[in-house]
């Protein structure tokens, strides 16, 4: 079956989990947050959860748990805690967690940041799979991170990647 023959198939609206994930921010100072669920609504994609969590793995695990329980929640997109600074702990936190790597996201983004960014893309640790059914994306928190990994990559594909993603066994 051709990339399109899955495209048409794949669901046309998902629904979608932000937590931003940062020590110091709050809503009203959340832009990466609110970037990406404003993107994701105008996508046509339903925002059934929005939290912001300390970068501790332990809250952070603990979050992807509960949104695990929630059968509405099919992707939860993470922003933030993706970079080397020792606070920079949402990459494990996550590992872990994973059935399934899509190691081709983190790989994309990088090359993508490094055509804009040059070589400090290589700082980026975004990373992407599956826990279950559900598929998690990890980015940086920056807003233009935000917007280069959802329009570039994740809005472009999320419908397939979910429709694979729930094929029957």
């Amino acid at each position: 079956m051709s990339d399109e023959a899955h495209k048409k198939n794949a669901p046309v609206s998902v629904g979608c989990a932000v937590i931003t994930v940062s020590d110091t921010r709050e809503e009203d100072t959340d832009c990466s947050g609110r970037m990406l669920r404003q993107l994701l609504s105008e996508a046509g994609h339903a925002v059934c959860s929005y939290s912001i969590v300390k970068d501790e793995p332990d809250q952070i695990r603990e979050q992807l748990a509960q949104l695990g329980r929630n059968p509405a929640c099919q992707a939860i997109l993470i922003n933030g805690g993706t970079g080397i600074s020792p606070r920079d702990r949402t990459c494990e936190a996550v590992w872990a967690l994973l059935d399934k790597r899509l190691d081709g996201f983190g790989e994309l983004f990088r090359v993508l940041s490094f055509n804009e960014m040059g070589s400090a893309a290589m700082l980026s640790r975004a990373l992407a799979g599956t826990i279950g059914r559900q598929v998690v994306f990890c980015m940086p928190g920056s807003p233009h991170a935000v917007r280069l990994a959802t329009t570039r990559l994740i809005l472009p594909e999320l419908g397939h990647l979910l429709g694979e993603l729930t094929k029957p066994a």
